[in-house]
C-alpha cells in the first residue's frame, strides 16, 4: 500500500526535479520484450499522478532469487511499512537469502543494532504483536517489553501500559523496575544485600555485551550466569568480548 499524501509530495518533486533514480526492469523469460518492475513501483505511480508517459529504467537480468531479493529491499525503502512488516522482510533477506544482519543493514540503510532489534519483534507473544498492530502501542513500547523474560510478565506489562497509556520512557522504566523486584518466593530466599550485589552484577554484565544477563547467585557464593542472545552475530560479539576481557 502506498500513502496518497506521500505520493502526491513525490509527485511534486518529480515534477520539478524528474525522476532520479531509475526504476529496475527485469525481462519476463515467457514473454520477451515485456518486463517486470523489480523495483520503483513508488516512484511509476508517483510519475503517473505528474503526468510523466516516459520514465528512466535500467533492465537487469536476474535469477527469480535475486528479483526477490531486490523487490524486499526496494520495499523496505517505504515510510508505510508497520514495525512487523519490516520485521518480517529483514528475517526473510537473513533466513532466506543467507545474509548477515550487517548486509541487510548496509542495503537498506539502517544500523546493524536497527535491524537486530526489528527482528526481535517477531519473537514478541502474539497479544503484544497485535497490540502493536492495532497501533495500541509503539515500537518502542514493544521493545521495551522485550527486556521481560516470561512471557506471562510481557503481557501483564502490556497491559498496564495500554490502561496507563505510557509513553515509551515511562514503559522502559516499568520494565526496569520489574526486573529489579525479584518475585515474593525469591525475595524469601535471597536476604536485600545479595539481591542488590545480583543486580549490581547483572547490570554491569549487561552494560559490557550489550545484552540481557541472569545471575543467580547462592548464599555460599555459587551459582549460574545466563547470557542471552538472539542472532549467531550477537553470539559472536558476546564471544570476542569475552575474550578480550580474558587477554586485558
Amino acid at each position: 500500500r502506498f500513502e496518497q499524501a506521500t505520493l502526491v509530495e513525490l509527485a511534486t518533486s518529480i515534477k520539478e526535479h524528474g525522476v532520479i533514480q531509475p526504476l529496475i526492469l527485469a525481462e519476463r523469460p515467457d514473454q520477451p520484450q515485456r518486463y517486470w518492475l523489480v523495483a520503483g513501483e513508488r516512484r511509476w505511480r508517483a510519475a503517473r499522478h505528474a503526468g510523466l508517459a516516459v520514465v528512466p529504467a535500467v533492465v537487469r537480468e536476474a535469477t527469480s532469487q535475486q528479483l526477490l531479493e531486490l523487490a524486499l529491499v526496494e520495499n523496505l525503502q517505504r515510510d508505510d511499512l508497520s514495525p512487523l512488516e519490516e520485521a518480517a522482510a529483514f528475517s526473510t533477506l537473513i533466513d532466506q537469502f543467507s545474509l548477515t544482519q550487517a548486509r541487510v543493514a548496509y542495503r537498506v540503510g539502517k544500523s546493524r543494532s536497527a535491524v537486530a532489534n526489528s527482528v526481535r519483534l517477531l519473537g514478541l507473544p502474539k497479544e503484544v504483536q497485535a497490540a502493536l498492530n492495532d497501533r495500541m502501542i509503539s515500537a518502542g513500547h514493544a521493545r521495551a517489553l522485550l527486556s521481560l523474560e516470561d512471557d506471562e510478565d510481557k503481557l501483564k506489562a502490556l497491559d498496564t501500559v495500554v490502561a496507563r497509556e505510557l509513553n515509551v520512557r515511562q514503559a522502559e522504566e516499568l520494565v526496569r523496575k520489574w526486573q529489579e523486584e525479584p518475585p515474593a518466593q525469591d525475595a524469601e530466599k535471597e536476604p536485600p544485600h545479595m539481591q542488590a550485589q545480583v543486580r549490581y552484577w547483572e547490570n554491569r554484565f549487561r552494560d559490557r555485551l550489550s545484552t540481557k544477563v541472569n545471575l543467580d547467585r547462592k548464599a555460599d557464593g555459587s551459582g549460574r550466569l545466563v547470557i542471552h542472545f538472539y542472532s549467531d552475530e550477537d553470539l559472536e560479539t558476546i564471544y570476542r568480548e569475552i575474550v578480550r576481557d580474558e587477554t586485558d
